[in-house]
C-alpha cells in the first residue's frame, strides 16, 4: 500500500481534550447560528415557491439569466436546464408558504424580467405555477428516518463485527459530529439546504464512517495478536497505521470536489462546499472523534488504562 505519510508515531489519544475542544467550538458556533437563525436556510424544495418554465429560440447562457434575475432582485432562485431543447425551469423560494397572490406577482416579475432582457432569444412561456413544499416535508421525514435506520444499522454491525456496542456508538457520533458541522457551516455562510446538499450529507456520513471502519478493523487485529497492549497503545498505533491510506483516500475525494467547485458552475456549487469541508472534516473526526471516545469512555469505566480485554 502507498504511503504518503510513513512511520508517524504521533500521540493522537493524549490530544484528545485539544480535539474535543475543537470540536466544541466548530459545533457551538454553528448551533449558535442555527437558533440565531432559526433553523437551517431550507431551499425551494423544502419551503415551496413559483416556477416558471421558458422556452428560448437561442438560448442565452445560464449564467446571463442568472444575473437577469438578480437585478430584479431575486437572488434566491434555481436554474435547471432541459439540453437541445432551449428550455429554462426557473424556481424562486417563497417569502410566504401560502401567499398565492405574492407568487404570481414573482411569476410575473420572472416573466417579464426575461423577456426585457431577452428579447432577442424570443422567450416563449410554457407553464407558470406555485409549488408547494408538501414534497418538502415528505423528504424531510424520509431523510430523517434514512439517517436514523443507519445509525441504528452501524451500531448493531460494529457490535456484531467488534463485540462491542460502543465501537459503534464512536462511529455514529462522528458522523452526527460531521453532519451538524457541516449544516452549521451552510447556517454560518448563510447558504440553503437543497435536496443537492442532503446527498451530500449522505455522502459524508458514508466516507465517515468507512473510514473509522478501517480504524476499527485495525485496532481488532492488534487486540487479536497483542492482548497485552493497553488500549492508548492501541488506539495511537492503529491511527498511525491507517494514517497515510486516510488521508490518501481522502485527499483524492478533496481533489475532485475541489475541481468541481472551480470549474463545475454555480449550479454544483454549494455541492462542492460541502464536500470540501466534509472529506476534511471526514478525516479529522476518524482521528480526533471516534477512536478517543472508545478509550475516553473504557478509561471513565475503568478509572485506569488496562490492558483492553
Amino acid at each position: 500500500m502507498l504511503e504518503l505519510i510513513p512511520k508517524t508515531n504521533i500521540d493522537f489519544v493524549g490530544k484528545r481534550y485539544i480535539f474535543f475542544a475543537l470540536s466544541g467550538i466548530l459545533l457551538a458556533a454553528g448551533i449558535s447560528s442555527l437558533i440565531f437563525k432559526k433553523g437551517p436556510r431550507w431551499g425551494i424544495d423544502f419551503t415551496g415557491g413559483t416556477l416558471v418554465e421558458v422556452k428560448f429560440t437561442n438560448p442565452p447562457p445560464v449564467e446571463n439569466i442568472r444575473k437577469a434575475l438578480a437585478e430584479k432582485k431575486l437572488s434566491s432562485v434555481e436554474i435547471q436546464t432541459v439540453p437541445d431543447q432551449g428550455i429554462f425551469i426557473i424556481r424562486s423560494q417563497a417569502k410566504t408558504k401560502n401567499n398565492i397572490a405574492e407568487q404570481d406577482d414573482i411569476g410575473k416579475l420572472i416573466q417579464n424580467s426575461l423577456e426585457e432582457s431577452f428579447k432577442e432569444q424570443s422567450p416563449i412561456l410554457l407553464r407558470k405555477e406555485f409549488v408547494g413544499p408538501t414534497v418538502g416535508r415528505h423528504l424531510i421525514r424520509q431523510t430523517s428516518a434514512a439517517f436514523l435506520l443507519t445509525f441504528v444499522g452501524i451500531i448493531i454491525y460494529t457490535a456484531f463485527r467488534f463485540h462491542s456496542g460502543i465501537w459503534g456508538m464512536g462511529g455514529v457520533l462522528a458522523i452526527i459530529h460531521d453532519v451538524l458541522a457541516t449544516i452549521g457551516l451552510f447556517s454560518l455562510l448563510n447558504k440553503e439546504i437543497t435536496v443537492t446538499i442532503v446527498a451530500a450529507l449522505l455522502t459524508i456520513a458514508g466516507y465517515s464512517i468507512n473510514d473509522t471502519i478501517v480504524v476499527f478493523d485495525f485496532m481488532r487485529e492488534r487486540l487479536r495478536f497483542r492482548k497485552n497492549e493497553s488500549l492508548y497503545e492501541l488506539i495511537n498505533q492503529s491511527i498511525n497505521t491507517t494514517l497515510s491510506r486516510t488521508i490518501i483516500t481522502n485527499l483524492t475525494v478533496f481533489l475532485v470536489v475541489l475541481t468541481l467547485y472551480f470549474f463545475g458552475g454555480e449550479v454544483i456549487h454549494d455541492f462542492a462546499v460541502a464536500m470540501i469541508f466534509g472529506a476534511i472534516i471526514g478525516t479529522y473526526s476518524t482521528i480526533g472523534i471516534a477512536t478517543p471516545l472508545i478509550y475516553e469512555w473504557v478509561e471513565v469505566r475503568s478509572k485506569k488504562n488496562k490492558p483492553f480485554k
